[in-house]
């Protein structure tokens, strides 16, 4: 199947302003003196952390662990990504050279 431009465009539109109304709605829906509530300032601190570990979990659940090299890099990746953090403490600088340093060790360290 071919989209025309008209077609093409028109889905990019619609995907675009379904992704707005997602964004925005909760902040027009709270403003104001909703947006002292004490759940959802709670739910502001403590959900970023729970999205960090649901994807630390979601990266690491297939590892296998009947060999060295089958677990060995990601156990090393996740070590210096907890030392860079905690001497860092920068998310993107931990994130960036983590990622880094795992593909390093995947694809040049344990072929």
């Amino acid at each position: 199947m071919t989209l025309t431009t008209f077609e093409a465009f028109m889905i990019v539109c619609v995907v675009a302003l379904g992704t707005m109304i997602t964004r925005f709605l909760p902040f027009m829906l709270l403003k104001g003196k909703r947006a002292d509530n004490p759940y959802i300032t709670y739910l502001g601190q403590v959900l970023p952390y729970a999205a960090i570990g649901l994807l630390v979990v979601y990266c690491l659940r297939n590892i296998n662990f009947q060999s060295h090299i089958n677990f060995l890099p990601e156990v090393i990746a996740v070590g210096f990504i907890a030392i860079l953090h905690y001497w860092k403490e920068n998310t993107l600088l931990s994130i960036g050279l983590g990622t880094l340093a795992y593909m390093l060790l995947v694809q040049v360290v344990f072929v």
